[in-house]
């Protein structure tokens, strides 16, 4: 009898296991509710930049290959096939893509 007391103390009961676990729990959970808080404020901080410190930003100007007519698109695709196939090395697929693209 004796030596089951000794053996009951030594370990934690049910009681104590299931303690022990929402003691862990409950702190994993606040640390990551503070990190996720503290990851918020420094990303909402670099967002809010004021604008005379923002570095001046051009707005985007029309594409030199804007407005493709069909024919320029077969004729893409006709080249992509040739250099799929390894007819067209890619330095000449760039050249004969940038001069279909140019028009």
């Amino acid at each position: 009898m004796l030596g089951r007391r000794l053996a009951r103390r030594e370990r934690p009961g049910l009681v104590g296991v299931a303690a022990r676990t929402a003691v862990v729990a409950g702190t994993a959970s606040a640390v990551s509710g503070r990190v996720s808080r503290h990851r918020a404020e420094r990303d909402a901080a670099q967002r809010t930049v004021p604008e005379a410190d923002a570095p001046a930003r051009k707005p985007p100007g029309p594409t030199p290959y804007s407005g493709l007519t069909d024919e320029a698109l077969s004729s893409l695709e006709r080249l992509g096939r040739l250099h799929e196939q390894g007819v067209l090395s890619d330095e000449e697929f760039a050249v004969q893509k940038d001069r279909v693209l140019r028009g």
